[in-house]
């Protein structure tokens, strides 16, 4: 969760991700973020996010994506 958290950080260091709850339905993350984010959480935990599993439901909190990595780590 803490490589999770610094990769948020970097992208918006004034967001509280371990509260935030609403990335994507209070727009604080954009269709740019979520592409960078996207591609370190696949460089950082070797994972793979397919066109599936970007749903804002996944991306709204640091628990929902760090939820989804553990789910396809699981699978792997």
């Amino acid at each position: 969760m803490e490589e999770l958290l610094e990769i948020l950080k970097e992208l918006h260091p004034e967001v509280d991700f371990e509260k935030e709850e609403h990335l994507i339905d209070d727009e604080i993350l954009d269709s740019f973020d979520i592409v960078t984010l996207i591609s370190e959480i696949q460089e950082v935990f070797d994972v793979t996010i397919d066109a599936k599993r970007i749903i804002p439901e996944n991306f709204n909190s640091a628990k929902a994506l760090y939820a989804l990595i553990q789910e396809i780590e699981e699978e792997d």
